[in-house]
């Protein structure tokens, strides 16, 4: 008797333990296959940004909360400009004045940390406000060189002596109404070489174009606005009289730009983006009396950078 009941209550033991088994397996299986179709469906549990391009793999992580930083280097082009000067004795405007960038020879400054500001450069550092749009400020180290000589229209007058104390002008004493004239370098040399310098901030949006199956490489196109204050070193001599002068405040400037970015990684990326802009200066130093004597002029330009970052 005792021996049947023994048997009895150790197989129902054994059959409820197998049952918990069997049951425990089942709910395991089920949510692993559940797990397994949410995966297959959605591909993507992670919230990220709509893309503008329909691509079939998505990241499976946001940017939302990422900083960045890049640094690289750039060429710019620039529309003709009007150029004012004014002063004691002198105000005239220089027509449709032709200039150009200056790109420092390829060498190894560009790798030398205490070298790496004299081409023409490009920082920015930033934070993903959410997965596809982001906040930065930047510094776009641009340089602007008039091409002298060159042939323009001037208007306006220039007396026998300019500034204070007088500095004498020869020849081109006079008043003018849209006369073509022959600029050299004994009449102006004026350049933003130690920077045409941009510091600004600008909004971001990227839009995925495609994402590798590992999901941690991409090509992101990259659009966006920008706004900020134009702070030039002016090297000018009017007259032969002036100097390389201080960074200012001169004027403001707006942006947009586009490119593209190809992360290597989730973090390293490398980047290509052309920038148009319009800028107004106000107050350009000039002969080194900053307090008689300025310039003032509209520059458009383009700008195409290269630029190596990280996200973290």
């Amino acid at each position: 008797m005792f021996c049947e009941n023994s048997f009895s209550a150790g197989f129902e033991y054994f059959y409820a333990v197998k049952k918990s088994y069997l049951l425990l397996l089942f709910l395991v299986f089920g949510k692993r296959t559940k797990a397994q179709e949410t995966t297959n469906t959605t591909d993507n549990p992670v919230k990220i940004g709509k893309s503008i391009f329909s691509n079939e793999i998505k990241r499976n992580f946001s940017r939302k909360g990422d900083f960045f930083v890049h640094w690289g280097y750039n060429h710019s082009w620039y529309g003709k400009s009007d150029i004012n000067f004014t002063g004691p004795n002198y105000d005239f405007t220089l027509k449709d004045v032709v200039a150009h960038d200056r790109q420092s020879p390829l060498k190894w400054n560009y790798l030398n940390p205490s070298k790496v500001s004299e081409p023409q450069y490009n920082l920015r550092v930033g934070y993903f406000i959410s997965d596809n749009y982001s906040i930065s400020i930047g510094w776009d180290h641009m340089k602007y060189v008039m091409d002298i000589p060159q042939q323009v229209a001037i208007t306006g007058y220039i007396g026998d002596q300019i500034s204070e104390p007088g500095v004498p002008t020869g020849a081109l004493a006079g008043t003018y109404n849209g006369q073509m004239i022959n600029v050299t370098d004994k009449m102006l040399t004026y350049e933003h070489t130690d920077g045409f310098n941009y510091a600004n901030i600008e909004i971001e949006r990227y839009d995925d174009i495609w994402v590798a199956p590992s999901r941690q490489t991409s090509l992101t196109l990259e659009t966006g606005l920008g706004g900020g204050m134009m702070v030039p070193r002016s090297d000018v001599r009017l007259f032969e009289q002036g100097r390389n002068n201080h960074w200012n405040v001169a004027g403001y400037g707006f942006s947009a730009k586009i490119g593209l970015k190809f992360y290597v990684t989730r973090g390293l990326y490398i980047q290509n983006t052309t920038k148009v802009g319009a800028t107004n200066l106000k107050t350009v130093h000039t002969t080194g009396r900053d307090d008689l004597d300025k310039a003032s002029q509209k520059i458009n330009y383009v700008q195409n950078f290269w630029a190596l970052g990280y996200q973290f």
